[in-house]
């Protein structure tokens, strides 16, 4: 089984994003989505589940799609007519069945930044 895990932090307060919605969305094909996961981040921010169905060497495409939106109209109060950031959504591929894929995240109502990391 692989393993996809995050750390999401809000970089409005300095502080992990907690209780952020998250999901995972497997992209069977250009039109068809099959829901992975969908889980809220710990009070530390960070995600980490499982993903048993994955075939080794077969690539398959993924979105990670997080709810900023919603996390910061109820930690923030965001001005509604103010334009913000409503999802992020990280497409990505998985090959390795046995491997660990981290994706770190940093929030802000108008800009988020994403990398890989093992």
């Amino acid at each position: 089984m692989s393993e996809l895990s995050s750390h999401i932090l809000d970089a409005v307060n300095g502080k992990s994003a907690v209780g952020i919605r998250v999901q995972l969305v497997r992209l069977v094909s250009d039109s068809e989505k099959e829901t992975v996961f969908d889980v809220r981040s710990d009070e530390q921010g960070r995600i980490a589940e499982t993903v048993d169905f994955l075939q080794e060497g077969t690539e398959q495409q993924f979105e990670m799609v997080l709810d900023v939106h919603t996390y910061f109209d109820e930690e923030h109060q965001i001005d509604e007519s103010a334009q913000h950031v409503k999802q992020v959504v990280i497409r990505f591929s998985m090959v390795e069945r046995q491997k660990r894929y981290h994706i770190p995240i940093v929030l802000s109502p108008h800009s988020y930044t994403v990398w890989w990391s093992e």
